[in-house]
């Protein structure tokens, strides 16, 4: 099998060297090209359409990446937007709150199992930083344990260039799926650890995606509850997509904080920490909170009208029936080529991995990613997929299709060595 032809996406890159005159490196974090195939994929992006998003360069592709999980019905949801135009036109930031605050806080506390009372914040970092605080201010403790990436404030950034060695050392890393491992770390920091946070589905860097191996998450909950530290679920990526009340819903086992964002407004910034009562009222005492822009009611309103639309369409049970098939039908895919990589994932949310099999992972790798963007797929190589309600069955046939050619195309090009 042969190469598809390179897309054109000369514009994209142009304006790219235009950003980087402007902005340091141009666009930040986890956007910049070197996370995808440099030279391969659009950079700049014009606008989104059901699942699909368009480029500078006119190119259309199926977007499975969605914003990295916002996109969680689709692109341009008309309900959602009259309803945030309707709110702007009677103002949304006020020196003072909206009786909206109040409605979308009894909403969550009605979904989420944990939730008794709600912080409404803007970022899915801000909400874990909240978390965080109020933990240590509940508790008078400083140490943190963490698995997986929990956003860019200086409690938990992985790269600690610009971040106090003080600060920094406060935060301690365990493994997703190490029950021995994590209370190893408690005894080692007995009497310190004010939180552990986790993310309830784990999703390493890079690697497999995996659902909690039964019996791990009540262990981790026994854990919390033995070493007296607050128990934070990071549900930023998994609320709403897992299950309206987030993956504590769907595994039955609750915290004692947790976090939510991305999907809850269908790409407005909105976020929320919720939590038990006694735990959350700390803030009342002596923790402080506060954002000029937390109040903002219109991503409220949109948070509203996005779980209306959730709620009503059963979306949630539509991402879990036809995301079982989507990876069914990608392990077929992959079993059938030989290629050495594995799928993981749930549902809502697949991935490939390339195994380390040989030297050749990276260029097999870079291959399949090539091949799909090349065939209007949207994925990247570094973070799970999604899949969104307004994805169409022709759209995930797209993709099983174009999969299935990049697969075949790696296979007979860079053969198991």
């Amino acid at each position: 099998m042969e190469s598809k032809p390179k897309l054109d996406v000369s514009r994209s890159l142009a304006m790219f060297v235009e950003a980087k005159r402007v902005s340091p490196g141009g666009v930040m974090g986890i956007r910049r090209p070197y996370n995808f195939v440099e030279g391969e994929y659009p950079i700049f992006i014009t606008h989104g359409y059901g699942g699909h998003i368009v480029d500078v360069d006119g190119n259309d592709y199926i977007d499975m990446l969605c914003g990295y999980g916002p996109i969680i019905l689709g692109y341009v949801e008309p309900e959602i937007n009259q309803a945030v135009i309707e709110q702007m036109h009677k103002g949304f930031c006020f020196s003072l709150v909206q009786p909206v605050q109040n409605e979308l806080s009894k909403r969550l506390i009605k979904l989420i199992p944990s939730a008794e009372m709600v912080i409404l914040t803007k970022t899915g970092s801000d909400a874990t930083s909240v978390a965080v605080r109020v933990a240590r201010g509940y508790t008078g403790k400083s140490k943190i344990l963490r698995c997986g990436y929990h956003g860019w404030h200086d409690w938990c950034v992985e790269v600690p260039a610009g971040v106090p060695e003080e600060v920094h050392r406060l935060t301690i890393e365990f493994h997703y799926g190490d029950l021995d491992g994590l209370e190893k770390l408690l005894q080692e920091h007995r009497g310190e650890v004010a939180a552990i946070m986790i993310t309830p589905v784990g999703h390493p860097t890079a690697a497999p995606v995996v659902p909690p191996p039964p019996g791990y998450l009540e262990g981790v909950r026994a854990l919390a509850d033995k070493y007296e530290a607050v128990l934070i679920f990071d549900e930023v990526r998994t609320g709403f997509r897992v299950a309206l009340g987030g993956a504590q819903e769907r595994y039955g086992v609750v915290p004692d904080l947790s976090t939510f964002g991305k999907a809850m407004a269908n790409g407005y910034a909105i976020s929320a920490c919720v939590g038990k009562a006694e735990i959350m009222k700390v803030v009342e005492k002596k923790v402080f909170i506060s954002s000029t822009f937390f109040p903002n009611s219109v991503e409220m309103v949109a948070a509203m009208k996005c779980i209306d639309i959730l709620e009503r369409e059963n979306v949630v049970e539509s991402l879990w029936r036809r995301g079982t098939d989507f990876l069914g039908r990608l392990r077929g895919l992959v079993a059938e080529s030989g290629v050495p990589c594995t799928v993981s994932g749930i549902p809502p949310m697949p991935f490939v991995t390339f195994d380390r099999a040989d030297d050749k992972y990276r260029e097999r790798r870079t291959a399949f990613y090539t091949e799909t963007i090349r065939r209007g797929l949207f994925i990247q190589p570094y973070h799970h997929w999604y899949i969104a309600h307004r994805h169409t069955d022709a759209d995930l046939e797209h993709a099983l299709a174009a999969i299935g050619e990049a697969l075949e195309y790696v296979g007979e090009h860079y053969p198991r060595g």
